[in-house]
């Protein structure tokens, strides 16, 4: 074929094809066989292999997934992707429609826009010159994550549209029968199932390789033209469409004199949206004039002009097994309930936030009750009602005061006059994070370079660090602008940080600080577990099942990743590109042997020696015992080890020996001078 006839040829094919995507993917309706479509498909690949110079960026040859990545790159949002503010009843719909009308001139609102909340990951894209080129996450709202190559692979987002540029915002879903299909497969191959659509859907953009996308039959969803301009939200939506965006068809105009229409139609949507094909959890009430809307402007992170109805949250009952308590960045002792494992919204659910001890008190819970769950839009549910008719024999309350003296019998606590909260005597809130920041990058826990106390101190007085996330949001211009500083300093510290991104899971479980839980048990928690998912759903039963952890222990752990604050801490570290190694132990030289370090050794500190045993798979301990496989011995030994060794007839391993030892296994000792 001539390259004439081949680009005319390809020309038809193309419009051929998109025709067929558009009533496949977005209209769910076939104009021929899928067979038929891929021969076309192949058609094309065909001519535009022959002829390269014609493929263009809107070509659908162009979906397929490209090269893994290495990494997200940031990208700044022209415009900031706002969330909405809840509410959860008509009063306080009324309440937000008066607060309105209050700030109108003329005080009257004509229209209302609605549509249902889709369950996904929010999503930007760009058009320039009429063809799509971008695609960035919501991240903060104003910062997102460049995730073009995975969203380039979505069968119903159009890579060409009628008009030069634009931006559109919708949401990334799994409609529900394309979610039970994935797990039907999962079940034959003997996989684990996917907990929840928007997980997966969410998931899938956020890998690295665009081929996991590409697998997976997701969905774009658009809700907002933010590019071009719009008269009302209504109009928004009719152009989404002409330009073969899908939208949930479910968008709607009220009248403001059709108040009780609007109400009669949130009552029933409960029900309705159970015969959805996609996941929702409420529905997004706007003012229609985009005007009106703007000039209203936002209070916080929410504009004033919109609100999210959300549904009543799902319940469900379950037993309370254990009440921990855990200290949170601010000092204050929260008690989480400890529950049978229980599905609650698509997800499996073993905590419960008590909020306080009064909480419990009004309860009346008990361990070992049945209880009422539910979730309404926070990390850990909360517990609404006792099933006191379901009270085994011989449970007593829960003495809260007693609760704390045996988790925390280091600590004392204090109520705070007008407080409901009980907190650790002594302590700022800043003095706690400044301590958790310290020991985060110590030399035990991710060391990173240039983090002491005087920069920390520093860095946190001067507002730059609120939380640990926010060391990794650091900017070069902002540190060197401190006394401490200098240009160099300031990026040799950011430096440092970005490289303590992927830190091996023992490391990272050391560096969260859990009471109790040093570098011994952060070891044997990360062989145990093998990554930081399954440490956080762990329960009591398996973390007891490992050496040496008691029920103390135990509890501290619970405690921590059942506390709201660190899992949002966890969450944000997940965000900004932390993410631990998976645990790899099954070879390792030394495993099942057990060593103790005494005595100054000359080439390296103690920890560092302890740290290169604990690599290749050994037990660090502190006291010999007749389970020691043998006692490294530096200069100046500790008398009752060594004596203790002879004693047990343990074998002892002088200094030269341990570093032939370490140097054979493939570790290099960082030799001082």
């Amino acid at each position: 074929m001539k390259k004439s006839d081949a680009e005319k040829r390809i020309l038809k094919l193309r419009e051929l094809i998109n025709d067929y995507r558009y009533h496949y993917h977005v209209l769910d309706e076939s104009i021929m066989s899928e067979a038929a479509a891929d021969s076309l498909k192949h058609e094309l690949t065909i001519l535009e292999t022959e002829y390269p110079e014609l493929i263009t960026p809107d070509s659908p040859t162009q979906r397929v997934a490209g090269k893994p990545l290495d990494k997200f790159m940031k990208v700044k949002h022209e415009k900031r992707m706002i969330s909405l503010a809840d509410v959860f009843s008509r009063d306080e719909i009324e309440d937000w429609i008066s607060r309105n009308e209050k700030l109108i001139p003329g005080g009257k609102i004509s229209e209302f826009f609605t549509d249902i909340k889709m369950d996904g990951l929010a999503c930007s894209l760009k058009y320039r010159d009429g063809i799509f080129y971008q695609a960035v996450t919501r991240g903060d709202g104003l910062i997102g994550e460049d995730v073009t190559l995975n969203v380039k692979t979505i069968e119903n987002i159009p890579l060409k549209i009628d008009i030069d540029e634009a931006e559109i915002r919708g949401e990334i879903v799994l409609f529900k029968k394309d979610f039970e299909e994935l797990n039907r497969v999962q079940r034959e191959k003997g996989g684990a199932e996917f907990a929840n659509p928007r997980n997966l859907a969410a998931g899938s953009i956020r890998q690295l390789d665009p081929k996991i996308a590409a697998s997976r039959p997701l969905k774009f969803i658009a809700y907002d033209l933010v590019i071009p301009d719009s008269l009302t939200w209504h109009e928004a939506y009719e152009k989404l469409r002409a330009f073969g965006f899908q939208t949930s068809n479910e968008d709607k105009v009220f009248k403001a004199d059709e108040k009780l229409e609007l109400f009669k139609y949130i009552d029933n949507l409960d029900e309705y949206r159970k015969g959805l094909p996609f996941n929702t959890d409420g529905m997004v009430i706007k003012i229609n004039d985009r005007k009106v809307y703007d000039d209203l402007g936002i209070v916080g992170k929410t504009p004033r002009g919109a609100v999210a109805f959300k549904f009543p949250a799902e319940e469900s009952t379950t037993v309370v097994r254990d009440i921990v308590i855990s200290i949170g960045r601010t000092g204050a002792a929260t008690p989480v309930a400890i529950l049978d494992p229980v599905s609650v919204a698509g997800t499996t659910v073993r905590h419960a936030s008590l909020h306080n001890a009064d909480e419990i008190k009004r309860l009346g819970v008990r361990i070992g009750d049945t209880v009422i769950i539910y979730k309404a839009g926070d990390i850990i549910p909360q517990v609404k009602e006792v099933l006191v008719s379901l009270r085994p024999e011989g449970t007593v309350a829960f003495d809260y005061k007693e609760a704390l003296k045996r988790q925390y019998p280091d600590l004392e606590f204090e109520r705070p006059s007008g407080e409901v909260v009980y907190r650790v005597k002594g302590e700022s809130s800043d003095f706690i994070l400044k301590r958790a920041i310290e020991y985060y990058a110590s030399k035990p826990a991710l060391n990173i370079e240039g983090l002491g106390e005087k920069n920390v101190v520093a860095l946190v007085d001067n507002g730059l660090v609120k939380s640990i996330a926010d060391l990794y949001r650091l900017k070069v211009s902002e540190i060197a602008r401190l006394e401490r500083f200098g240009e160099l300093s300031a990026k040799n510290l950011v430096e440092a940080i970005s490289g303590s991104k992927t830190p091996a899971l023992n490391k990272f479980i050391t560096a969260l600080g859990i009471r109790h839980v040093g570098a011994q048990t952060a070891t044997a928690l990360a062989r145990e577990f093998k990554n930081l998912d399954n440490l956080v759903n762990a329960s009591e039963e398996e973390l007891l099942r490992i050496p040496d952890i008691g029920v103390v222990v135990a509890e501290s752990i619970l405690a921590w990743f059942s506390d709201e604050d660190n899992l949002k801490l966890l969450a944000d570290l997940k965000e900004l590109g932390v993410s631990p190694l998976e645990e790899n132990s099954s070879n390792l030289p030394l495993m099942g042997k057990s060593y103790i370090v005494t005595g100054t050794l000359s080439s390296m500190g103690r920890e560092e020696a302890e740290d290169k045993l604990r690599t290749l798979g050994a037990t660090v301990t502190s006291s010999v015992t007749k389970n020691t496989t043998a006692l490294i011995v530096g200069e100046k030994p500790g008398k009752s080890k060594t004596e203790k060794a002879e004693k047990l007839k343990i074998p002892t391993i002088s200094e030269e020996e341990f570093l032939k030892m370490v140097i054979s296994a493939g570790v290099e000792p960082a030799l001082s001078g």
